[in-house]
């Protein structure tokens, strides 16, 4: 008998805490890091929290399937799918910056029903579930309520492979620091989600996000009363999609003509 979403999201909870232990124990001793890419790190405690988290949640759903950065990022999506990025700002945790995340969603049925987010050094855990709503260390969250351009904070990150990315990259900044009150990049997708979906940051925009970077964050926005979409606002945001724009809802049509107008 499949257990009933509240449930199931307490158990899953259980579980990405569990996991956030072993970040805690981990932190300020990083261990062997290993580079994936010219800038993209592993280190082993990515590869410990991903199969901890494997374990825990494949008892929860039986017969579940796993889409996961360090194990299985070549999988697809089933009729259950946890979706995994067991540490989001790897470069973070080996600098022993905070800003480091967990993000767990659960595919089913062609859609997303649970979204985990925790921060295991700043002690926040972010749940969403499909319908139900979003919440902050089990509070009810919300996105801002702020309607003017000029009054947002908004935030970025930078693909792996900035060189391919880099004119739009710095057009984007300069059209958004000129028509923002400000921009932040803390390095993790997950947490900058997490963050529009509480209000923190009224818009979040990237390329080249995967699917375990986005897919938690994207229910949490959603369910917290935001919006999802490519950097054209028409355009659904689908996982694995090269653009995506997040925001409060009120700016996304600013937000979306900012990133589309034209170069240079």
């Amino acid at each position: 008998m499949a257990l009933h979403p509240t449930i199931l999201l307490e158990q899953a909870s259980a579980a990405v805490l569990e996991a956030g232990e072993l970040i805690r124990r981990a932190w300020g001793r990083p261990g062997e890091v290993r580079h994936k890419g010219r800038i993209d790190l592993v280190t082993a405690t990515d590869l410990a929290v991903e199969e901890l988290l494997k374990d825990r949640l494949s008892a929860l759903v039986p017969g579940s399937t796993f889409l996961a950065e360090e194990t299985a990022a070549r999988a697809g999506l089933g009729d259950s799918t946890w979706i995994i990025d067991p540490l989001d700002g790897t470069t973070n945790f080996a600098h022993g910056l905070p800003f480091v995340a967990t993000s767990v969603a659960l595919w089913r049925d062609g859609d997303l029903r649970l979204g985990l987010v925790n921060l295991p050094i700043l002690g926040e855990l972010f749940t969403a579930a499909r319908g139900q709503g979003a919440w902050r260390n089990g509070e009810s969250i919300r996105v801002s309520a702020t309607a003017g351009l000029q009054q947002a904070l908004i935030a970025t990150g930078f693909p792996y492979n900035t060189r391919a990315y880099l004119d739009g990259i710095l057009r984007h900044m300069e059209r958004m620091l000129l028509a923002t009150q400000g921009i932040r990049r803390p390095g993790a997708a997950a947490l900058d989600l997490a963050y529009v979906a509480c209000g923190r940051f009224d818009g979040f925009y990237e390329n080249a996000l995967n699917p375990w970077d986005t897919a938690a964050g994207v229910l949490l926005v959603e369910e917290a009363g935001g919006r999802v979409s490519g950097f054209d606002a028409a355009a659904p945001y689908v996982l694995g999609a090269d653009e995506i724009l997040a925001s409060n809802g009120l700016l996304h049509h600013g937000l979306s003509r900012l990133l589309l107008e034209p170069g240079p």
